[in-house]
């Protein structure tokens, strides 16, 4: 399966779920469902074998202990450095390899400042095993508590820290528009640190909105599952995003990466059943994009 505009491979990212853990079943249900790539895991070095066998690409894999990697303690972060550059040098067997990771301190009670430098820190004595070996890094901008890399702003700041051809982006719109910051500006303006992306969108409700602002938690309704009072995550097509104009500036500026289906979504997760409808629904609705 593959996007209609710029052909690029539809695949998912393997997650959480039961049926998930089974790694020969869920890698028969893709091929037989004609899905392209797979996402994996920090179990890479081990399963990624079996992926590429089974005739699927590798979108990303994930990194090694994110958190000691943006520790304030030193000889946790050389530690970290250490166990990913030998988990960086088993993956590149497999070929080029996109390696996932949110920039997720330690103690997010620190400082972002200080936090920054010592994930600055990691990632520069990472970078040139990732050069010697063809893989890059794609940074996820989950908006999470502390998340480091996750805005414009912040991802200058790092690209500016850390100038590796290796460093890039997982481009995620749905953490975009939960944000407020315009997902095509985004892509517009770091299309050439775009590695790997995630097909996940997000709806807006306006009226929630209203109703219960974006800074403050509400007092009497209970947040959403996979979103808050006034957003939430979806599969493509029932968000916001407009996916044709993506893969347009994508294909223009010379993409040769996959689109992977993130599945969160409250109107899917929660039964095996509901979970593969909501991945290939996706993937269906982004073929024809």
């Amino acid at each position: 399966m593959h996007t209609r505009t710029g052909n690029f491979p539809i695949g998912f990212r393997r997650l959480w779920m039961k049926w998930h853990k089974d790694t020969k079943g869920i890698l028969e249900w893709a091929k037989k469902n004609k899905l392209s790539v797979i996402d994996l895991g920090q179990d890479g070095d081990k399963s990624g074998k079996k992926a590429l066998e089974a005739g699927l690409k590798l979108g990303s894999i994930d990194l090694l202990e994110w958190q000691k990697l943006i520790s304030p303690s030193a000889s946790k972060r050389k530690e970290a450095v250490a166990n990913n550059i030998k988990y960086i040098k088993k993956c590149a067997k497999l070929g080029q390899v996109n390696y996932f990771v949110a920039m997720i301190p330690e103690d997010s009670k620190l400082s972002r400042k200080e936090n920054f430098g010592f994930m600055v820190d990691s990632f520069k004595q990472l970078a040139p095993v990732l050069e010697d070996t063809g893989g890059k890094v794609v940074i996820e901008g989950w908006p999470g508590a502390g998340v480091l890399v996750t805005t414009p702003e912040t991802y200058r700041a790092f690209f500016n820290e850390v100038p590796s051809e290796a460093m890039g982006i997982n481009y995620d719109p749905s953490h975009l528009i939960r944000m407020g910051i315009d997902p095509h500006r985004f892509l517009n303006e770091f299309k050439s640190k775009v590695f790997h992306v995630h097909g996940k969108d997000c709806e807006i409700n306006n009226d929630n909105l209203y109703e219960y602002g974006n800074e403050l938690p509400a007092t009497f309704k209970d947040a959403i599952p996979f979103g808050n009072q006034h957003w939430r995550y979806t599969i493509p097509g029932h968000g916001i995003t407009r996916w044709v104009d993506v893969f347009e500036t994508l294909k223009a500026s010379g993409y040769k990466g996959a689109v992977s289906i993130e599945l969160e979504d409250a109107n899917y997760n929660g039964t095996e059943e509901g979970e593969k409808l909501g991945i290939l629904q996706g993937a269906h609705f982004l073929s024809g994009c």
